[in-house]
């Protein structure tokens, strides 16, 4: 059987198109099929019009969230709640091409344990957000003791096999996904993909979502951040120090100097990068204290599934 596990975060608009895409090609596929559904705690008619769906095709089961728990608990609530060999996760937004699924199904089926989406293309992304997701890829795999390829989406295969590693052996809370599933090892495959523009609706990854997201998954992937204050404690020092030999000599020299736009600055600045380093830190310890607490990365509301051998909850 062949899972395909859906996160959905306020998606009304775009569901009927996606699963009308999706069902022609898994239809096509001529495989054992479930689609697994997260809603995400989306406050639109999502979780209608899912229920809807479930309702109408025995092969769609709804996991729905208490709340928004984000997008990589979504995918997590997927792979717990997937029953298939393979297991493909994918966004509902159109953006992950259904038809791409029989070329990793393919993969599959020829031995790789992982397969990899590599967007070669977005058509809707601006300038800014393509040049900040570089930058976060260069910055990760220069610091970070695992290396990422960049442009690797949400959009996977996993064996069943990796799906439980994933699961069980990475037990944190804060997940970064596609991180863990390029490093986890076994048999890969890449395959390239465009993805298109939105077929309806609005991303729901403004700019500063994408900047959290970014400092998040550094943050749980790389200590190279908190040797930040280490570097910036001596290249302080060493400017201190030139400082105070300058001041001594003029002083020798009886040309003492006020300084005082120097000091400023100096100060200005330096204080600038400590508070910025303590914020560093701050995050680490945010993240070692959502450890600490075990709270669920999600809770789960309800199961809909009108499956014979399943019961509707």
């Amino acid at each position: 059987m062949i899972s395909i596990v859906v996160s959905a975060y306020n998606e009304e608009e775009v569901l009927p198109l996606f699963y009308k895409e999706l069902k022609n090609e898994l239809n096509a596929l001529e495989e054992e099929v479930e689609i697994v559904f997260v809603n995400d705690g989306s406050v639109d008619k999502t979780i209608n019009i899912l229920t809807s769906i479930a309702a109408n095709d025995p092969m769609v089961k709804v996991v729905n969230f208490s709340r928004n728990f984000g997008h990589e608990a979504a995918m997590l609530a997927g792979l717990n709640h997937a029953a298939g060999e393979a297991i493909i996760c994918m966004d509902a937004d159109l953006q992950h091409p259904p038809a791409e699924i029989k070329n990793m199904v393919t993969a599959y089926k020829a031995g790789a344990q992982v397969v990899l989406m590599v967007r070669d293309e977005r058509k809707d992304y601006s300038f800014i957000k393509q040049g900040i997701t570089t930058m976060f890829y260069k910055f990760l795999n220069k610091f970070s003791e695992y290396q990422f390829e960049a442009n690797v989406s949400d959009f996977f295969l996993v064996s069943s096999k990796v799906s439980g590693v994933v699961c069980k052996e990475f037990p944190e809370l804060n997940k970064f996904l596609r991180g863990i599933i390029q490093n986890i090892g076994f048999e890969k495959k890449r395959l390239h993909y465009i993805a298109p523009a939105r077929a309806a609706g609005q991303s729901k990854y403004s700019l500063y979502k994408l900047m959290l997201f970014s400092f998040s998954a550094i943050t749980t992937t790389s200590l190279a951040p908190l040797r930040l204050g280490i570097f910036a404690g001596l290249m302080f020092g060493g400017f201190a120090t030139l400082l105070a030999i300058y001041s001594v000599f003029m002083k020798f020299f009886s040309q003492p100097f006020s300084g005082y736009t120097t000091i400023i600055v100096f100060l200005s600045f330096s204080f600038s990068i400590l508070f910025f380093v303590i914020g560093i830190i701050g995050e680490y310890i945010a993240n070692v204290f959502k450890e600490v607490k075990s709270r669920p990365a999600y809770i789960v509301s309800e199961v809909i599934s009108y499956k014979k051998e399943d019961s509707a909850q």
